[in-house]
C-alpha cells in the first residue's frame, strides 16, 4: 500500500520521479472524461481562457485547438506540471497564444476580469475551501464569462470515497455542494450534467 498510496497523492501535487509517471498518466487517462466535459460547453468563442490545476497541460491544448483565435492561460501550483504543460504546449506558447504558470487558485495573482472562459478537470478536489477558490475564479472571469468544472467523481461513488481516505487534502463533492459553493462565490447560472453509465459530473456555471 506503501508505493500505491505514494504514486496516487502525486494526484494532488506531482513531483519527483513519481509526479512525472502520474502528469504522463493525467494526460491520457483523463482524455476522455475531459473531452466529454468540453461537450457541455455552449456556442463560444472566448477570447481569453484559463485552465486551472492544469495538470501535464492537456486540457489546455484542447482549448487552444478548441478555440483558434483564443489565447489560454494555464496555471498549476506544482512546479513540475508547469514544466510539462510547457513541453505539451510548447507551439501554442511560442505562437504567444498560450501561457502556463505556477500559481495558487486560493489566491489568483491575475488581473480582474480579464477571462471569457475558466476550467478546472479533475481539480477542485483538492482546492482549500470551494467558496474561497471559487471567488477567486469569479474574480478574473468577465460578466457572463463561464466556468465549467468536470469530476470523474460525483462525490458519491466508492471509487471516489475510497481514494478521498487515501490521498492526503483530498475531498470529493456533490453536484450539490458543488453548486452550493458557485451561488455563494456569486455565479447565478449554475446547471450540472451527470454521465449515463458513470459517475463523472460537468458543472457549468456563469457569472
Amino acid at each position: 500500500m506503501g508505493l500505491f498510496r505514494d504514486y496516487v497523492s502525486q494526484t494532488r501535487k506531482p513531483e519527483g520521479f513519481l509526479g512525472k509517471l502520474m502528469l504522463n498518466g493525467m494526460n491520457s487517462g483523463h482524455a476522455r472524461m475531459a473531452d466529454w466535459g468540453l461537450a457541455h460547453l455552449p456556442e463560444i468563442e472566448p477570447a481569453r481562457a484559463v485552465d486551472l490545476g492544469c495538470g501535464g497541460g492537456r486540457n489546455a491544448g484542447e482549448l487552444l485547438k478548441r478555440y483558434p483565435k483564443a489565447h489560454v492561460t494555464a496555471i498549476d501550483y506544482s512546479a513540475l506540471s508547469v514544466e510539462k504543460a510547457r513541453e505539451y504546449n510548447r507551439d501554442g506558447i511560442a505562437d504567444g497564444r498560450c501561457d502556463v504558470r505556477q500559481g495558487d487558485v486560493s489566491d489568483l495573482r491575475l488581473p480582474e476580469a480579464p477571462f471569457d472562459l475558466a476550467t478546472a478537470f479533475e481539480t477542485i478536489y483538492f482546492w482549500p475551501g470551494l467558496e474561497r477558490c471559487f471567488g477567486q475564479v469569479a474574480k478574473v472571469l468577465k460578466p457572463g464569462g463561464w466556468f465549467l468544472i468536470c469530476n470523474e467523481s460525483d462525490g458519491t461513488d466508492a471509487a471516489g470515497l475510497k481514494f478521498e481516505k487515501i490521498i492526503d487534502g483530498m475531498k470529493t463533492h456533490t453536484a450539490d455542494r458543488i453548486e452550493a459553493a458557485l451561488r455563494a462565490a456569486g455565479f447565478s447560472e449554475v446547471t450540472v450534467e451527470h454521465h449515463p453509465a458513470k459517475p463523472w459530473i460537468a458543472v457549468l456555471a456563469r457569472k
